[in-house]
């Protein structure tokens, strides 16, 4: 990585030296043997970012915590990172919880050094998630021999609400082709209308056959779809650095090619091309960021979802809550429905664990609700019944 640690971290102004952390109350005794150079906690939370650099999601979420901490523990609490105790650590979960009205302002820019870090009060599973980031950095620093220990170790273990051995963040299919149909009766009567139209139409069915990530579906470019034995695969890199091929239907690459012409591009995607696979909304050839893949899920599941309102209230709540994330979990679950074996599922999401892949076999918990019930898997629920 060519940016130095202590810039990856975006703050307001340089820290002053009561607050930069060089004299922390929990900084390791000099008899400590030290594994990294940085004396202050911003250059040792950034190269605890470094180490995510290759992993471009995770590095943004990590930062993120990162940045919420240090601006808090400096402005609010008014002492560095590393002095924070576990009264701290209580009093930030809190915070996190209700936060001042100025860290959610929405006047405030959403990128740069005076942005809005919180949108609102964190659920607590985001908050469970926010900490668990943050003990993560601080057992990291621990190791490093920047810290003598960390006030999260103390945090009690919150037994575990009935684990769920299936997901359910999904569309049925059922709900997936009405979003497919309701994406086809947009309008086209403008060029912009058309041109709204063909990528979000190309991006839900990119998304939904290969199951990336936005991340991975925002990096992808020409060259990864490779032709092989007469088959297409496209070849992705995910989390953590992860490679891996995904099988490309011929259906999907005829969804390519329209897309492609659409923009005036061959049909044919170039072996040793770098035109992304998703273009910018008039054809510009300059990658999407992945929250740019994410938005565009967002906006057309939105819109999708005012068209399913007056129809289905249910459908659209459920629709209106999906995501790019969402999309990765329909395929693998259709997938599962259509009797595609596990270990290729497994290969097609990338996962290390089998284990992983299972979540979303549903037909064993589907048999059991019909027998239970002493309905037919795949009658319709009476609107009024649903809970």
């Amino acid at each position: 990585m060519t940016e130095p640690a202590a810039n990856l971290l975006a703050l307001p102004q340089a820290l002053p030296p009561n607050l930069s952390g060089c004299a922390g109350t929990n900084r390791a005794s000099a008899s400590v043997a030290r594994q990294i150079a940085a004396n202050d906690d911003v250059a040792a939370i950034g190269l605890w970012l470094a180490e995510y650099h290759d992993s471009p999601h995770t590095f943004r979420s990590y930062r993120k915590e990162a940045e919420r901490l240090l601006l808090w523990a400096t402005q609010i609490r008014g002492k560095p990172v590393s002095s924070l105790t576990r009264e701290d650590v209580i009093a930030y979960e809190a915070f996190l919880a209700q936060p001042p009205a100025t860290w959610c302002d929405a006047g405030l820019a959403r990128r740069g050094e005076h942005r809005r870090l919180l949108v609102g009060p964190l659920a607590e599973r985001s908050r469970r998630q926010a900490l668990g980031i943050l003990a993560g950095l601080f057992n990291y620093l621990v190791r490093a021999g920047y810290l003598a220990g960390s006030p999260f170790v103390l945090q009690r273990q919150r037994a575990r609400r009935g684990t769920r051995r299936t997901i359910e963040r999904y569309l049925d299919r059922a709900i997936w082709e009405e979003v497919l149909r309701a994406v086809d009766d947009w309008p086209q009567d403008s060029m912009r209308e058309r041109q709204r139209y063909e990528r979000a139409r190309w991006v839900l069915r990119f998304l939904y056959e290969t199951a990336l990530r936005a991340a991975e579906a925002a990096a992808a470019n020409e060259s990864d779809f490779q032709p092989i034995r007469g088959r297409w695969w496209l070849h992705t890199v995910g989390k953590g650095g992860v490679e891996g091929t995904v099988p490309l239907s011929d259906g999907l690459m005829d969804d390519f090619a329209r897309y492609r012409r659409f923009h005036g591009l061959h049909a044919l995607p170039s072996g040793d091309g770098k035109i992304p696979a998703i273009l910018g909304i008039a054809g510009r050839s300059s990658p999407l960021t992945p929250t740019a893949v994410y938005q565009i899920v967002k906006d057309t599941f939105r819109r999708v979802a005012e068209t399913l309102q007056q129809q289905d209230e249910v459908k659209a709540t459920r629709v209106r809550r999906a995501s790019t994330h969402w999309l990765r979990h329909t395929a693998a679950t259709h997938q599962a429905e259509d009797g595609t074996p596990i270990h290729h599922i497994q290969k097609n999401l990338r996962h290390s664990s089998i284990g992983t892949t299972s979540i979303y076999v549903h037909a064993e918990e589907d048999a059991r609700h019909a027998s239970t019930t002493k309905t037919r898997i795949g009658t319709s629920v009476p609107r009024g019944d649903v809970p």
